[in-house]
């Protein structure tokens, strides 16, 4: 197992503030999630074009990838807490903006990826002060074990978003999926608000320009978070799947707004089950060969789905994706976190961010030009098949992550 320095695998829960924090992620992802599943679904209604499916990604993207150095910074300089609160209260008014397009008799698509902007820049500052957060909500050993947690509610959250918001735009409309999201977020925003002022402060030192560069310099000595980062980012941005699921939804499989919303939470229960099993039986050896078994299992089952023309099968090879991205999330998130010291970490959060962003946003834009090109389903496999390459890659490439055993601060922090 990852030693933790507890037996109990609910250690982390013990502590108050931790339990805040989980609050408001269950709810803040929850009305994300919602307002992701009626966006997708708004827009292919109004273009019936996958290629802008993969600008709903772009636009949220291209802010966070500009905007990351300086969140990053941002996160190291000021107090957390009140910064997520302030990035909470700006993706609230962009739900209830989207919700006040969805009332226009004719919705315009161009203000919809408008707002998807300012999801986007409150995305890249909320992203870093949220990672840098949790190790001082908890102490370092237990810290692995707020990570299986904090993953376990975050995916339990993006099973319930995607089912809730389908089930409601099935129910009434998009509107009314937006109204419900702005209020769960602005109920997240009150549990953050509970949260105590961390002990450990922010500090600053060196030039603007120095620091703004210090997250990437560290990122590239430490090969081990280097590779751990990359491999994830190329293998879901080739695999990246979920973006076009509305497609899938409408064309492919014939069902309606509620199966699309099972559908975008397939991948998440299969996530939240497979924390849950690393929350009580963590990764004991082997930790980098683990990983990579996970991303190249996760290529498969991508492969599979994109295969796949009976619903059926299609959650099942969903479900199966989730659990296997589940472990390099658990690995990369606790290598990323232990092997960074915390004035160091808004920085490194906002690089290991960029490159989550890289393969989540940018990869839906991929997928959806991979679809106009190649067709849906075939783009979908092929994107599979990459997966799996990058797999092999990265073993070659970056042998000590591969290498990895047990999870040692002391060893991962060496330069």
């Amino acid at each position: 197992m990852i030693e933790t320095g507890a037996a109990e695998p609910t250690v982390a829960l013990r502590h108050a503030s931790f339990r805040r924090y989980l609050l408001a992620r269950i709810f803040g992802m929850v009305g994300f999630q919602m307002q992701g599943v009626a966006v997708g679904w708004q827009v292919y209604e109004l273009t019936h074009r996958p290629l802008d499916l993969g600008y709903v990604g772009l636009a949220q993207f291209l802010p966070s990838l500009l905007l990351a150095l300086v969140a990053g910074d941002v996160a190291d300089r000021f107090e957390r807490r009140r910064l997520l609160m302030v990035c909470y209260g700006i993706l609230a008014c962009c739900t209830g903006a989207l919700a006040a397009i969805a009332s226009l008799p004719t919705p315009s698509v161009g203000l919809i990826y408008g707002v998807l902007v300012v999801v986007g820049i409150g995305r890249a500052f909320a992203g870093p002060a949220a990672q840098a957060l949790v190790p001082n909500l908890v102490p370092t050993e237990h810290f692995p074990n707020a990570v299986a947690w904090s993953s376990s509610v975050w995916h339990v959250a993006v099973v319930a978003g995607p089912a809730l918001g389908g089930a409601v735009y099935a129910a009434s409309n998009s509107r009314t999926v937006y109204l419900v999201a702005a209020l769960l977020q602005l109920v997240a925003l009150g549990a953050i608000g509970l949260l105590p002022i961390p002990k450990v402060l922010p500090r600053t030192e060196g030039g603007s320009w120095r620091r703004l560069l210090a997250g990437i310099e560290y990122v590239w000595r430490q090969k081990v978070i280097l590779g751990a980062i990359s491999l994830d980012m190329f293998a879901v941005m080739l695999g990246g799947a979920v973006a076009l699921l509305p497609v899938y939804a409408k064309d492919v499989l014939h069902t309606g707004p509620t199966g699309l919303g099972l559908l975008r939470s397939a991948p998440a229960v299969g996530a939240t089950l497979m924390s849950l099993w690393l929350a009580f039986r963590p990764i004991e050896r082997r930790t980098g060969l683990v990983m990579f078994a996970g991303v190249f299992v996760f290529g498969l089952a991508t492969i599979v789905f994109g295969w796949s023309k009976r619903y059926g099968l299609s959650l099942v090879a969903l479900t199966l994706l989730g659990a296997a991205d589940m472990i390099s999330v658990f690995v990369r998130s606790t290598v990323v976190q232990l092997a960074t010291p915390d004035d160091m970490r808004g920085r490194v959060a906002a690089v290991n961010l960029a490159f989550i962003g890289v393969s989540n946003e940018l990869g839906e834009f991929e997928s959806g030009v991979t679809a106009s090109l190649l067709g849906t389903e075939l783009a979908v496999i092929v994107g599979g098949v990459g997966s799996c390459v990058v797999v092999l890659a990265w073993m070659a490439l970056f042998p000590a992550l591969r290498r990895i055993d047990k999870l040692d601060v002391a060893s991962l922090r060496a330069p």
